[in-house]
């Protein structure tokens, strides 16, 4: 079902059922561009799917196109056209700082008759960067970074206060490019409600606000966890806010999400029932603790079964891991999946969870496949799951018992799916 899922979120196919090149015009969405006013089409395509998605738009417009890819793993064959950045992630690195500068410099010399695509997909708040002020360094992002993804806060907060500490973020982006027509086309990995969260939304207009991040660094106690630069910049109520709806540089801006997690959800639902399945799906949790994500979803596959057999429950988004002291390898889909091994330890259930991204946390797996049988045969190659846990080193557990699942980087990236199976 996962690899269903997989399959069916094709960045190609995605791409060729909204973008249609036909006599000089170019239709995407509910949009007409007529090429012959435009003396410049240019693309800036970042994120883990940053490759992939520049390699389809190229496919199917026939006209001259330059530009910068910024992405975590560079291709064998680059799109000709294009500069390549190699930027980090889950942290950023010195090259998605490179990125963040070169995309700037490119955006503010355009022409205003060009077009201009923006090819936005998640993984793009590491791995292109530019901070807002020149005194703040790698590793005051690195830092910055990695308090925000291990305070347990939602992806919407983290990007929040990222898009205000950034000059490519929260609009900024689309702000240094404007007045030429924009079209951004999104392959999205956080909430349809908060597609501005969408790597950090560096070209979509900011609802997020200079009182908001003060009030969410205030709620998670990260004042004091963040390098001294960026603390001074709270401290000293230095944040500046972002470009907001009804702003003239959005005037010209089109925007269409051409692949999400719904997408995956789907093709999993449309496989489980092909086989045999009574599937519901149930996104609820996304955004929750693990734990309780677990938890609530435990006892949703245990009231189906009592209803039908086999029952099949599919349950789209993220959920979110509060790491504390220490940190061993993992990722919030091996901590859910083990968590629930716990917890079905001698059932007839089945749960996994992964990443479409084929990357989870700090590890090579994207995620575990877990059943009734999986705590036995750990204890029996002598793993303690709860220390594991405790630990958030889910990993090696997993890996050594067999449940790790390993795809690879995927090159896209529509959140997770968690698919629990019960008879």
């Amino acid at each position: 079902m996962f690899d269903h899922a997989l399959a069916e979120c094709s960045i190609p196919a995605a791409f060729g059922c909204s973008v249609h090149f036909d006599n000089g015009s170019l239709r995407v969405g509910e949009a007409t561009h007529r090429l012959d006013v435009f003396c410049n089409v240019a693309a800036i395509s970042v994120g883990k799917a940053g490759h992939s998605m520049a390699e389809a738009l190229l496919c199917l417009i026939p006209v001259p196109i330059s530009g910068i890819v910024a992405c975590p793993v560079v291709p064998a064959s680059p799109v000709a056209g294009f500069q390549y950045f190699h930027g980090g992630h889950p942290l950023p690195n010195e090259d998605s700082l490179r990125a963040g500068s070169a995309i700037l410099d490119f955006l503010c010399g355009l022409p205003e008759r060009s077009l201009v695509f923006f090819l936005i997909s998640g993984g793009a708040s590491a791995i292109a960067e530019k901070p807002i002020r020149p005194d703040l360094t790698l590793s005051d992002v690195v830092e910055t970074t990695r308090t925000l993804v291990h305070s347990g806060a939602p992806i919407a907060e983290i990007n929040a206060i990222r898009k205000h500490l950034s000059a490519i973020k929260g609009g900024r982006m689309a702000q240094a490019a404007a007045p030429a027509t924009q079209v951004s086309l999104l392959v999205s990995d956080v909430p349809q409600r908060a597609l501005d969260a969408l790597a950090s939304g560096p070209t979509m207009p900011d609802t997020s606000t200079v009182a908001d991040c003060c009030d969410i660094v205030r709620r998670y106690n990260l004042l004091d966890r963040l390098p001294q630069r960026v603390r001074l910049i709270f401290a000293n109520m230095e944040l500046q806010e972002t470009p907001k709806p009804g702003d003239p540089e959005f005037a010209r801006s089109q925007y269409i999400t051409v692949l999400s997690n719904q997408t995956a959800v789907e093709a999993a639902k449309a496989r489980a029932a092909a086989v045999g399945f009574s599937v519901e799906v149930d996104s609820s949790c996304d955004d929750w603790d693990y734990a309780r994500a677990a938890d609530y979803l435990l006892a949703r596959i245990r009231e189906l079964r009592s209803r039908a057999s086999p029952v099949c429950l599919i349950s789209g988004g993220e959920v979110t891991v509060t790491i504390g002291g220490h940190s061993g390898t993992g990722g919030r889909n091996q901590q859910f999946a083990l968590y629930c091994a716990q917890k079905i330890a001698g059932e007839p259930i089945t749960v996994l969870s992964a990443g479409t991204d084929g990357i989870d946390g700090n590890s090579v797996a994207a995620g575990a496949v877990v059943d009734g049988t999986t705590i036995p045969r750990a204890s029996s190659r002598n793993f303690n799951p709860t220390l594991a846990l405790s630990r958030f080193d889910a990993f090696p557990l997993l890996q050594a018992v067999g449940d790790a699942i390993i795809t690879g980087p995927t090159g896209n990236n529509v959140r997770d799916l968690r698919i629990l199976l019960a008879y």
